[in-house]
């Protein structure tokens, strides 16, 4: 393809993503998939432009704004041809000349500018993308409302955290000891020109060197790893589920977690992987059978208080819930889902989350741990909602976090924490950003 062609690709997926509440990479995959004839150069430099212009939406809008001619479209839509003619200005520096290059309309090219599009180039050229008028919520390209929630968590520190949550996340793997060891599972990669590096708090944990085609690799295709964020790793790991166990992953997914406690239970034991999405756990399947997880039975659920929770009450030593949520701690990851989010949703994820946890707290017996985990950033998801229901009941007490990891990790890992829960963000500790907090039925 050339340059023009992948602008105007660039552009159709923006509009994809613009019009579809499907997550990007989604869209993404769905648009490579019915594109068959673009290659792989192709399909990376199309991803980047996208996914960095999604990087700096906010911005890119800001500026837009102040450049429009006549009034200014509203902040939820701005076109997205008219945002890419603008990243070319601001993020690449092009002129005039060099876009009307571009947008020739030939071969598969953006059609010519237009009349408004050159006053826009105009009014931005030799501008910067950042600019000091810009408010903070813009600057860190994250939803207005978000600031005030998070500034009296974070206080100064929120700066490194939104601009950690904005960067390209990294490619984090498990070594899944099912079937393999650290050591081997990195000299396997690295006979496949893979260079991996272990992580900094995960004992099973690996971090990639660029962004390799990981799925074509042997090792991958063999089940020694599983793409895991570190983060992700460490919530399996503090479930601390054991051999000979029974354990229920509550919200399960596509089951990566499910994935990581069948190895920790070393495949002996009960491991029941449940959601209210069949298609979830239907896809989860295919990673189980790569894996050797077959201590694993998988279970639809209606909702929380599905019947099958009243059949189970008191059955299981360790419930993991990993509750759905805002997903703010993977925004590095998923840079279009903090503009799909709105401050009235969260309300409705709260009260969902609460119902959860009081449900699937029942399925543990006494002396059994419930591990309630979210990979969101705001308190009233985390732990606003453990203070809230251990405060509702006598069944449970909070077991700090600094003991779990004790009797996880031993001293081998210092612990990231000195508080009750643990709490997790890209800037402090290199991993999407994650809370956890375990809990133990003391009757």
């Amino acid at each position: 393809m050339t340059p023009a062609a992948r602008l105007q690709a660039a552009i159709e997926l923006l509009e994809a993503v613009a019009e579809t509440p499907r997550p990007a990479d989604g869209t993404a995959s769905a648009y490579f998939r019915d594109r068959r004839y673009i290659g792989s150069k192709d399909r990376r430099a199309i991803s980047n432009r996208v996914w960095g212009m999604l990087r700096r939406w906010a911005r890119t809008a800001w500026w837009l704004r102040r450049a429009w001619m006549g009034p200014a479209p509203s902040w939820e839509y701005m076109p997205p041809r008219a945002r890419l003619v603008a990243d070319l200005v601001l993020h690449d520096g092009m002129g005039e000349d060099a876009i009307e290059a571009l947008f020739n309309d030939e071969d598969h090219a953006p059609q010519a500018l237009g009349g408004l599009e050159r006053h826009m180039i105009k009014r931005l050229k030799g501008q910067s993308l950042e600019d000091p008028e810009m408010p903070t919520w813009v600057r860190h390209e994250v939803p207005e409302w978000v600031i005030a929630r998070l500034t009296p968590l974070y206080g100064d520190h929120l700066g490194d955290v939104l601009t950690a949550l904005n960067a390209e996340g990294p490619v984090d793997l498990r070594v899944n000891t099912l079937k393999t060891d650290l050591e081997r599972a990195v000299a396997e990669l690295a006979a496949e020109e893979v260079v991996a590096m272990p992580t900094r708090f995960s004992p099973l944990g690996l971090r990639l060197e660029g962004r390799p085609n990981l799925a074509i690799t042997k090792a991958f295709r063999d089940g020694l790893v599983e793409v895991q964020d570190e983060g992700s790793q460490l919530v399996a790991l503090l479930a601390d589920a054991r051999p000979g166990q029974a354990v229920v992953d509550f919200c399960a997914g596509a089951g990566g977690k499910t994935l990581a406690m069948s190895a920790a239970m070393q495949g002996k034991g009960r491991l029941v992987a449940c959601d209210v999405s069949e298609g979830r756990l239907d896809r989860s399947a295919v990673r189980l059978k790569r894996a050797g997880a077959h201590n694993v039975s998988r279970r639809v659920l209606s909702g929380e208080r599905d019947k099958w929770v009243k059949r189970s009450v008191g059955s299981y030593d360790r419930v993991l819930i990993d509750a759905p949520c805002s997903g703010t701690g993977t925004w590095r990851r998923n840079p279009d889902a903090k503009w799909r989010l709105s401050e009235e949703s969260i309300a409705d994820l709260i009260e969902l989350q609460a119902n959860i946890l009081r449900s699937a707290a029942r399925l543990a017996k006494p002396g059994g741990r419930v591990i309630y985990a979210t990979c969101s950033l705001l308190p009233e998801e985390n732990e606003h909602q453990v203070e809230a229901f251990v405060s509702q009941t006598d069944d449970f007490r909070i077991l700090p976090i600094p003991t779990v990891w004790a009797e996880v990790f031993g001293d081998s890992v210092p612990c990231p924490t000195e508080g009750a829960t643990l709490r997790l963000d890209p800037a402090r500790h290199g991993t999407d950003g994650f809370f956890v907090a375990v809990l133990e039925r003391v009757v």
